[in-house]
């Protein structure tokens, strides 16, 4: 029997994994009162805003990828707002910038975890808006034990709290210092902004979906929105080193309303893999899924071996630069979706891996279309480093290993069947100055745009920016039999394809496959500020044989190795349609994600 960090816990009842043990404990409280997995998601997504406020929070995003009981087929929730109708490429021009920031309120892209958390519960839920809001509010009102990280994400950011985001300073610098590891901590405001919603929900009378509905419009054209366009307009200093004020307003906010798409999907080794549309990065996951396919060799499936790892890391480089290409949102784009994914351009793609690491960004051309790349990342572009502080970026892993934080994720599924992948990022408390009447700050997502014209990505009002968050649904049978996801940023996907390879053709349960050692490249251009490309490197826990890591150099990556359990932040549930058990596996990895059920 192979050693695991936990069980893969089994059951039919319910199954829940989270980045955060008190989310995933709630989450599973609403489940043994008899909600469904929509409940308890939602549950979870509100708590997760309170206990992991360096990695989420309520003025971020949230996609996910649902299936119902009633109805197997993937739908895609998305709540990733739009860049604000000041947003324009013209308007950073005339601010001097050829990015956009990293941090502060010029990068706020329209939040839309929270409308899109009440759509979910709205459609597919069946408890009210006070029960599910009843634990986030009491771990803001009365306190929940600080994870560590928390403090110190607050302590690298303290200078700029401290001189420059006061209103962030009075929430995280307390007594002049930021909050300790395990002490209670509390967020009145937030607190307040939930108690506040269910109020005015409520007052819409008794009907659960009325109520729901009133709490959406509180929140975009209510007090809410008219807090943010208040504090929007005032100018704080951002990763550009100067101050400026934010573009989001009520307009844009009563202007946004989350949505239902249908997912990307892949047919691959008897399963259907579902992910968010081109408008994200998870079609990179399926890119790299039928580019391994179309190199007809077992041995790439296996990332236990130097061989298989290189094949999946040669892969990985390909989709990415596809994504740079051609992945984008909005009028204007034309995203060659299936051709990306026929399996002809899986063979072009597959014969350009060979036994040597490739450094260079290669797009392709799907149905012999022209690529354009930004200009910052075509062969021999100079790129200027811009300014960076502990703020910019997404808090994710860096080159060395050392461990910031993350996103989140949820998944959950119930005894009748709902299934749910969700990944709430953004807004976390270090991307912009909290706005005080809320508890909250704004997110930093606009930074995935290019200033730059004609492009894919480009920056246009009203558009999506091209999120790295990804979760991901696996059929079999035109059945649901897999939800998973992971934080981090760009490694996202790339943490995704081992586990899947490693459970779904190596058949290694899901606690076996998270537990592995994983790797993750950096040859591809990074979607946060400053937007920064590694060629060639590849970054991997010491847990892989010293063999395996001389082989690798031998193919030519240039690996860099970090601990062992410092790559990965991986959740997933599953259920098996023939007997009905459910199980679940959740990341060691940093000592916080967990999974419960029965």
């Amino acid at each position: 029997m192979t050693f695991t960090t936990r069980p893969t816990l089994q059951g039919t009842f319910g199954m829940v994994s989270s980045t955060h043990w008190l989310a995933s404990q709630a989450a599973m409280g609403i489940l043994e009162r008899g909600g469904n997995a929509f409940d308890a998601a939602v549950t979870a997504g509100f708590v997760l805003h309170v206990v992991e406020p360096h990695l989420n929070g309520p003025g971020g995003e949230v996609p996910a990828i649902v299936v119902t009981a009633q109805d197997p087929r993937p739908k895609v929730l998305c709540g990733q707002g739009p860049a604000p109708a000041g947003a324009t490429i013209a308007h950073f021009r005339s601010l001097g910038m050829d990015l956009i920031p990293g941090a502060g309120p010029l990068a706020a892209a329209v939040p839309g975890a929270v409308d899109a958390w009440l759509l979910l519960l709205r459609e597919h839920g069946t408890f009210t808006l006070a029960e599910v809001l009843e634990p986030a509010i009491g771990y803001a009102g009365a306190g929940h034990p600080l994870v560590g990280r928390v403090g110190d994400t607050v302590a690298a950011v303290r200078s700029l709290f401290e001189e420059h985001w006061p209103t962030s300073a009075a929430l995280w610098l307390r007594g002049g210092r930021p909050p300790a590891a395990g002490e209670m901590v509390t967020n009145p405001a937030y607190a307040d902004t939930l108690r506040r919603l269910v109020a005015a929900g409520q007052s819409a009378g008794g009907d659960r979906e009325a109520q729901i509905e009133a709490a959406r419009r509180a929140w975009s054209t209510g007090f809410v929105a008219e807090a943010i366009d208040a504090f929007s307009r005032r100018p704080f200093q951002d990763s550009s080193g100067r101050p400026h004020a934010g573009l989001v307003t009520g307009d844009d906010l009563a202007a946004y309303s989350a949505s239902w798409e249908t997912p990307a999907t892949l047919d691959w080794h008897g399963y259907s893999v579902a992910k968010t549309g081109f408008w994200g990065q998870g079609p990179v996951l399926l890119e790299s899924l039928a580019t391994l396919d179309a190199l007809d060799d077992p041995g790439a499936y296996d990332p236990g071996t130097a061989a298989g790892v290189h094949a999946q890391v040669e892969a990985l480089k390909l989709a990415f630069a596809d994504r740079e290409a051609w992945y984008g949102d909005g009028d204007g784009v034309d995203v060659p979706a299936k051709a990306l994914l026929s399996p002809q351009y899986a063979r072009e793609r597959a014969a350009l891996i060979g036994d040597r690491a490739s450094a260079q960004l290669r797009p392709g051309r799907p149905d012999g279309a022209q690529p354009r790349l930004p200009a910052r990342v075509r062969p021999g572009a100079a790129r200027p480093a811009g300014p960076t502080d502990a703020a910019t970026g997404e808090p994710t892993v860096q080159s060395d290993g050392v461990t910031r934080g993350d996103t989140c994720h949820v998944d959950v599924v119930d005894r009748w069947g709902n299934m749910i992948s969700a990944t709430p990022s953004g807004g976390w408390l270090q991307s912009s100055p909290t706005i005080p009447e809320l508890g909250f700050p704004l997110g930093s997502r606009l930074q995935m745009f290019w200033l730059e014209e004609g492009l894919a990505s480009s920056l246009a009002p009203g558009r999506r920016p091209r999120t790295t968050l990804s979760p991901t649904m696996v059929h079999r049978d035109g059945e649901p039999v897999l939800a998973c996801g992971t934080p981090g940023g760009d490694q996202q996907d790339q943490w995704q394809l081992p586990f899947l390879l490693r459970h779904l053709v190596g058949g290694q349960s899901l606690q076996e496959a998270i537990d592995a050692p994983a790797w993750h490249t950096l040859s591809l251009p990074g979607s946060f500020y400053p937007r920064d490309m590694e060629p060639g490197v590849l970054v991997v826990e010491d847990r892989y044989d010293d063999s395996v890591l001389a082989a690798l150099r031998a193919y030519g990556h240039e690996v860099r190795v970090v601990d062992g359990w410092s790559l990965g932040r991986l959740c997933a549930v599953t259920r098996d349609p023939a007997t009905g058990v459910l199980a679940a596996g959740a990341n060691p990895r940093g000592m916080q994600g967990y999974a419960c059920g029965r």
